[in-house]
């Protein structure tokens, strides 16, 4: 059976597509990307994680957004769960401009891309100093921060602290799971287990 090939598409010709569709899609830098929907949970803690950046956020000239809105990566479209930036943005503008800090709730369908694609897009952006990505099923981060023309990668967990020199802020990582109940860990409950 033949298959037909699918050409890439510009990314003119996606912003201008994308417009006039009732969803968003990403744009992998070569075709559409459909955006799935979110549990609970993910939605919690992306609500938990802008309220918190919010009011951290109040007296500086930075500011959150997401997950609404869209950043220019690589030549790709993402949608972060949440992002900051430090410059000005237009109100009417669709696209956030210069993004510092990224942020992304993994999710199984969109982990491979959250954790190997969107790390190099990110990488390849220059004013994105810090990519967090988030766990869904426990307190949890890894954090990837710019470190000269390299990134450095690290984890968070429970009671660690997130911190982002380049806004100015800190975030307790447990914060972002307010409200959240977590099933208890197998290993911890089974006696004997090290």
């Amino acid at each position: 059976m033949n298959l037909p090939l699918r050409r890439p598409i510009a990314l003119q010709d996606f912003l201008a597509w994308e417009e006039e569709q009732a969803r968003p899609y990403e744009f992998d830098g070569f075709q559409p990307v459909a955006m799935t929907g979110g549990t609970i949970d993910h939605d919690r803690i992306t609500f938990n994680l802008r309220r918190s950046l919010e009011a951290r956020l109040a007296a500086s000239p930075c500011r959150p957004f997401g997950p609404n809105v869209k950043i220019l990566a690589a030549g790709s479209i993402r949608y972060p769960d949440g992002l900051i930036a430090c410059t000005p943005q237009t109100g009417s503008s669709t696209i956030v401009e210069d993004p510092v800090v990224v942020f992304e709730v993994v999710s199984p369908g969109t982990s491979r891309t959250d954790r190997i694609e969107k790390v190099r897009e990110y990488q390849a952006t220059p004013s994105i100093r810090r990519y967090v990505i988030l766990e869904p099923d426990s307190i949890a981060a890894t954090v990837f921060e710019r470190a000269g023309d390299t990134w450095r990668g690290f984890a968070l967990a429970d009671d660690d602290t997130l911190r982002m020199p380049e806004t100015g802020i800190e975030l307790p990582l447990r914060d972002c799971y307010a409200g959240i109940e977590f099933p208890a860990r197998r290993d911890a409950a089974e006696p004997g287990r090290t």
